[in-house]
């Protein structure tokens, strides 16, 4: 685990930066280039006013951008909705460009180097802390909770009763679901109210489109849950499957501990189908920085893709255990 720890930190490479500057100078060149050639810097394109740098780390299209101001030294500008992170890059910056330039401060302004954190100026962890732990509670309670408590029904034989009632197959599922479908929202709303109130993180979002993206998310865990429980013919190898299944990948490739840019390219295509990441990108978006629905809108099309692929499935394994 620490082995893997250090070799995820170790790779953070990559951050796409933006360059604010009105005026290319000898010496903001020379400063540019040294960043686009350092392993961990990528410059993705040069605009002319903070603003619309900050329009572009808002819309998640830049993770730092680098304002260059004649006489006021080079401010740094960072997205600090995950704050280790921030840090870290700012870091790894102030030191790239402060080796390439080695004259005194009194003889370039460049050496005047100051950093501004957007989303998190006060750098609290809980910022990022918050919609990681909502993902994974959310997944592991209705998942888990899910597929567990159907298996042990099969295991006692009260199923296959239940299947040859008048009830129909579709409602008992359902009927399964909907506890651990009330005790998710209830999950959510405390850690929502926790958050704004005990941690004081902001709701900067709309309220209304963070329930219905957390809606969508415990509806693709409870599929998920199903499908589990299709496969699974006892309580130990459904808790086993569903440790396996969420447990290591939510923690590990979400990007609730590594940004998910900073993974190895074999990582990063592996957490493309782990649900909590889009999850969790799209709380980090509602909750910390104000976006509105349309900034998620990637986000919520892969959560609901995902949602109407693993209900179908579990369905029909369902439909064909029963035939």
């Amino acid at each position: 685990m620490r082995q893997f720890i250090a070799f995820v930190i170790k790779e953070t490479k990559n951050v796409r930066t933006v360059v604010v500057t009105s005026e290319m100078s000898p010496r903001t060149q020379q400063a540019v280039e040294r960043l686009a050639q350092s392993e961990y810097f990528v410059i993705t394109q040069t605009v002319n006013t903070p603003q619309e740098a900050e329009l572009l780390i808002r819309s998640q299209k830049a993770d730092m951008a680098l304002v260059f101001a004649q006489n006021r030294g080079v401010q740094i500008m960072v997205d600090g909705s995950d704050p280790n992170m921030a840090q870290q890059w700012t870091t790894y910056a102030q030191q790239t460009i402060a080796s390439a330039h080695s004259a005194p401060a009194t003889n370039s302004h460049l050496s005047l180097l100051t950093s501004h954190l957007l989303y998190n100026p006060q750098m609290k962890s809980a910022y990022n802390f918050v919609p990681a732990i909502m993902g994974m509670l959310l997944m592991l309670i209705c998942a888990m909770m899910t597929s567990i408590s159907i298996v042990r029904e099969k295991e006692k034989g009260t199923m296959e009763v239940l299947l040859v009632s008048p009830v129909r197959p579709l409602m008992v599922i359902i009927a399964k679901a909907v506890p651990y479908l009330v005790l998710a929202f209830g999950i959510l709303i405390i850690i929502l109210l926790m958050a704004r109130f005990v941690l004081s993180v902001p709701l900067a979002g709309s309220l209304f489109w963070i329930l219905a993206v957390s809606t969508l998310y415990i509806l693709l865990a409870l599929s998920l849950g199903l499908l589990i429980s299709n496969v699974a013919q006892t309580q130990l190898v459904a808790l086993l499957m569903s440790a396996m299944v969420l447990l290591m990948p939510v923690v590990m490739l979400s990007g609730m501990l590594f940004p998910v840019e900073s993974m190895p390219t074999i990582l990063q295509w592996i957490s493309a189908i782990v649900p909590p990441r889009y999850y969790i990108q799209a709380m980090r978006k509602l909750m910390i920085m104000g976006v509105g629905i349309e900034d998620v809108a990637r986000e919520v099309a892969v959560l609901a893709g995902m949602t109407v692929v693993l209900l179908v499935i579990a369905l029909k394994k369902f439909n064909v255990r029963l035939e």
